[in-house]
């Protein structure tokens, strides 16, 4: 069982590394058709130490393709997060790493808000410079805050019409 959860939490984090690497190169090559970047997930090569396995691939691709069906409203959360910082100041690494993981929060029932968090600083331990981390962990802590009291907002709602 073990075996499993390291192997499934591997593909995934693959994923993201390849979804960021594939989202990376957006901000250079902007191309309307999304499938463009789809197909460089499937020629995209691993390194000596990871095998790209094709649940790494179509995770890649998952969060890649809904990343940018959602780029416009997610760089409207980052603009709004970040205080005092326009998107053409914000770093493309940490823009990337941005992205996709408000990506994971907003739409991806299956990744917890903390696990796309988490990982978005890795990526930013691997990808951004000394101070990425600190500066992704505390724009995703207030959209994580925004998205909590919206549902929370949402569910009292809910239960006040349920129970009225």
């Amino acid at each position: 069982m073990e075996n499993i959860k390291k192997r499934k939490k591997g593909s995934r984090r693959l994923g993201r590394k390849i979804a960021f690497q594939i989202l990376y190169s957006f901000n250079f090559f902007k191309q309307e058709d999304v499938n463009i970047y789809l197909k460089m997930i499937e020629h995209f090569s691993a390194d000596e130490k990871e095998t790209i396995n094709e649940k790494a691939t179509q995770f890649a691709k998952e969060l890649v393709k809904g990343t940018l069906d959602h780029i416009s409203e997610l760089d409207k959360i980052i603009e709004a997060h970040s205080k005092n910082w326009k998107l053409s100041r914000i770093a493309k690494v940490e823009l990337t790493i941005l992205r996709l993981a408000i990506f994971e929060m907003m739409y991806r029932d299956d990744v917890p808000t903390k696990v796309a968090i988490n990982e978005a600083v890795e990526l930013s331990k691997t990808f951004g410079d000394d101070n990425s981390k600190r500066f992704v962990n505390g724009i995703l802590d207030a959209v994580a805050k925004t998205l909590e009291n919206k549902l929370q907002t949402r569910e009292e709602t809910s239960y006040g019409q349920i129970c009225s």
